[in-house]
């Protein structure tokens, strides 16, 4: 299947943030432009935090549609990153507003679940405008409720590294183990959480 038009109408982006991370949530977004794009779109990682809350609130008041669905620590563990994340996309855009006649997914696979023509782009959110639009918003959303549960748990500096596997985060999850936003279906938390409950049995 060709790709549509970049400028056809009611095409929705979709992508995601926090697939990687030891702790807190994957967030998904799905955005579907307006007849122009707020200048400087661009992949969520390569901009700075506040080039990305500018282009956020710019895309929030001019797109036709935003949605964003947050998947938890827990579902993650229930499931996987993987099923997680792509029942946050399909829950994303099932969220629009406005029906997308057709989808583009950041990365190499598609949305299941989804009765809409959809394409996965790799690199899609450096090179389609409206997947660029849906990294950030799903990057601002998520940046921001790590952000919040660093004032909940101070012990493991996630409003610094976003609960990303840092070696900030590493020695924190060894001295105080995991707490409930960690996901504990990831290797290094299970072994990290090991290692301190060992620590902690033998000096008792």
């Amino acid at each position: 299947m060709g790709m549509a038009t970049m400028d056809a109408p009611l095409v929705a982006g979709v992508d995601e943030a926090g697939r990687g991370p030891w702790a807190g949530p994957v967030v998904a977004a799905a955005v579907i432009l307006g007849p122009a794009a707020p200048p400087g779109l661009a992949d969520s990682k390569t901009l700075s935090a506040a080039q990305r809350e500018r282009l956020f609130t710019a895309i929030v008041e001019q797109a036709l549609a935003v949605s964003y669905r947050v998947v938890s620590a827990r579902r993650i563990d229930r499931t996987d990153i993987l099923r997680a994340t792509l029942a946050a996309m399909r829950e994303a855009v099932l969220a629009l507003a406005v029906a997308p006649a057709f989808v583009y997914v950041d990365g190499q696979q598609t949305i299941p679940g989804l009765s809409v023509p959809q394409q996965a782009v790799v690199d899609g959110d450096d090179l389609l405008p409206v997947v660029s639009a849906a990294s950030i918003v799903a990057k601002v959303v998520r940046d921001r409720i790590m952000t919040a549960w660093d004032a909940v748990y101070p012990a493991y500096g996630f409003a610094r590294h976003k609960g990303y596997g840092t070696r900030e985060h590493a020695a924190a999850l060894a001295a105080h183990g995991p707490c409930p936003l960690h996901r504990r279906s990831f290797a290094p938390v299970r072994r990290l959480a090991k290692e301190q409950e060992t620590a902690g049995s033998v000096s008792k």
